[in-house]
């Protein structure tokens, strides 16, 4: 079951353990050309993706969002989101996406934290997809440069894994706009909660990127804000290197780490579809043959 909110289609998606994972869609009004399947960032949620998908579909392009769990409509404990059951919501929202959607091309777009697990979603389940865009990927966060935190997030998720403290996302680096900050602060969808046990999975998942992007077989498209002080540019810059085959790096000078909000999203947005309109025709089948 779905409704129509606005210009946005909303519905939830049944995981095999019965919790329900919110999505939503935008449509073109004229032909599609392909489908974008959104992976939010941590704390937030698919709607504040709308800018973008409206940019997204003028090009032609269905944008569907999900929620992660215990973010934003899905339900789940507020941030304690673990990535293997991510993993099987995303094969639900993508099957869903390519039934609605049969023949025409599917991209995976994940910015921050949803980066990291498209990312990792790609390399586990090496899927049918024309191709995966990241943005801010978070590849290498400021707190895994920081060697006692580290230490301290392996031990409580061991131990207490379901204990939840603030995300400590630093909003002031988010972007620049003052107003968007407030409207960020502002929505009701939006926390910052996070639980010891997905710390210790995002950390093993960053540990597990490194070490297997020489296995990536997509294509790949990175986007990054060269005045990140969330997710390191250098996390982008060593997966960009070790992916063996066709895979792009664009660093944004002076944007900040929300991409998608920032004054630059326009070209960024547009650089993405550019992108993806040279990819969409691709023979994926062939490919992973």
């Amino acid at each position: 079951m779905s409704e129509i909110v606005g210009n946005v289609e909303e519905g939830f998606l049944d995981a095999p353990d019965g919790l329900p994972i919110g999505w939503r869609r935008w449509s073109p009004t004229g032909e599609t050309r392909g489908v974008v399947v959104v992976l939010h960032g941590i704390g937030e949620h698919g709607g504040r993706y709308g800018e973008v998908a409206t940019r997204f579909n003028d090009a032609g392009y269905v944008v569907a969002a999900m929620d992660f769990r215990g973010h934003g409509r899905s339900g789940g404990r507020r941030g304690d989101t673990r990535i293997p059951p991510s993993l099987s919501d995303i094969d639900l929202m993508l099957g869903q996406e390519a039934q609605l959607n049969s023949g025409r091309p599917l991209f995976l777009y994940g910015h921050s934290l949803g980066g990291l697990i498209a990312f990792l979603y790609a390399l586990d389940r090496n899927p049918d997809l024309a191709g995966v865009v990241l943005t801010g990927p978070a590849f290498r966060t400021v707190l895994r440069e920081q060697r006692v935190k580290v230490a301290v997030a392996r031990a409580l998720g061991s131990a207490i894994p379901g204990l939840t403290l603030g995300s400590g996302l630093p909003q002031d680096l988010l972007n620049r706009d003052p107003a968007v900050r407030a409207a960020y602060k502002e929505d009701p969808l939006v926390h910052d909660r996070a639980s010891a046990g997905f710390a210790r999975g995002a950390l093993l998942a960053q540990e597990r990127c490194e070490a297997e992007a020489h296995h990536f077989r997509l294509p790949l498209l990175i986007a990054h804000g060269g005045a990140d002080g969330i997710n390191l540019l250098a996390g982008s810059e060593t997966i960009a290197a070790a992916v063996p085959e066709d895979c792009t790096l664009t660093v944004y000078d002076g944007v900040y780490h929300a991409l998608e909000h920032e004054p630059e999203m326009p070209q960024i947005i547009d650089d993405d579809i550019a992108w993806m309109d040279v990819h969409r025709g691709r023979d994926v089948k062939s490919v992973q043959a």
